[in-house]
């Protein structure tokens, strides 16, 4: 009973809470700049490198062949460069992505403890207080 105690003491700190909310907000992230990356940035780099499609980038290090005992078809194997190309440039945008979002939350959170709330100035202690009224009496006898 013990350890489902400290689990469960575990499980509902705040802070995990917090962070299993980031990795979901994360992974909703991750597929809008993935979207990103695949649907609009890499079509524009294609066209500007003369329509190049970095997935089907390859060299054939063994061609296709058929297999003469079995009769079954071997296929190619290649070394799928263009598709390391694609992952790297997929996550450089994402992590500039995310850079750039937490420098602009940053930025936030230091305008917002700049703006200082107004102060109240502190009450007189019983000595300030008693030493004005001195002030006060000594003055109406002169």
């Amino acid at each position: 009973m013990k350890l489902l105690d400290e689990f469960k003491a575990f499980a509902l700190k705040g802070n995990v809470v917090d962070m299993a909310v980031g990795i979901i907000i994360g992974g909703a992230f991750g597929k809008i700049v993935s979207s990103l990356v695949s649907d609009i940035i890499m079509p524009l780099i294609g066209i500007l490198i003369g329509g190049i499609n970095f997935s089907n980038l390859h060299i054939v290090l063994q061609k296709a062949h058929t297999n003469e005992a079995t009769g079954k078809i071997v296929e190619a194997v290649t070394l799928n460069y263009g598709n390391f190309i694609q992952t790297t440039i997929d996550f450089l945008i994402i992590a500039f992505s995310i850079f750039i979002a937490i420098k602009f939350m940053n930025k936030l959170r230091t305008k917002k403890q700049e703006t200082p709330a107004p102060t109240v100035p502190p009450a007189p202690s019983k000595e300030e207080v008693l030493l004005t009224e001195i002030r006060d009496i000594l003055k109406d006898k002169h």
